[in-house]
């Protein structure tokens, strides 16, 4: 079976931003799944890509600008993932740093083959360590669509 790494970013201090970290740490309070990898990336960098090293699938988890209504979960995988972090105009600060983390990992060879990026449209960043109410109500949804995308990549590799 294959690792999978899900990497959650955000800056839990500034509201909304932080989804993508209390989306990791829901899924670190479910049932441990056997490959699965959970980190808190924060604010992302390059550091992290030592952790891609080795990974077979990674699944991020962030606030995402994508015009929808806040609270809107939407799950880009593969090719979707890859235009939505080349897009001219990012969404959030962490699409520029995700984006060049791919592509060094694309440079080192060590681009995982499937990948996916699991994305939460905000309400409000600013400065605050608690989510919006729309967010916090689909926090859930977003934990259970990673826990079902995880499950799936799993299937796949047994």
């Amino acid at each position: 079976m294959g690792s999978i790494l899900v990497l959650g970013l955000g800056n839990v201090l500034q509201g909304d931003d932080g989804v993508g970290v209390h989306i990791v740490r829901w899924l670190a309070g479910q049932a441990p799944m056997t490959g699965v990898t959970i980190l808190d990336g924060g604010t992302i960098g390059a550091s992290l890509l030592v952790e891609l090293e080795g990974v077979d699938a990674l699944l991020v988890a962030d606030a995402v600008e994508s015009g929808r209504e806040a609270g809107q979960v939407t799950l880009f995988q593969g090719e979707a993932m890859d235009r939505l972090l080349t897009r001219p105009r990012a969404g959030s600060v962490h699409e520029a740093g995700l984006a060049e983390l791919l592509d060094m990992a694309r440079l080192l060879g060590c681009l995982p083959a499937r990948r996916a990026l699991l994305g939460i449209q905000p309400q409000t960043i600013a400065w605050g360590d608690a989510l919006s109410p729309p967010l916090a109500r689909s926090l859930p949804e977003a934990g259970y669509r990673a826990r079902a995308l995880l499950e799936e990549w799993r299937r796949e590799d047994a």
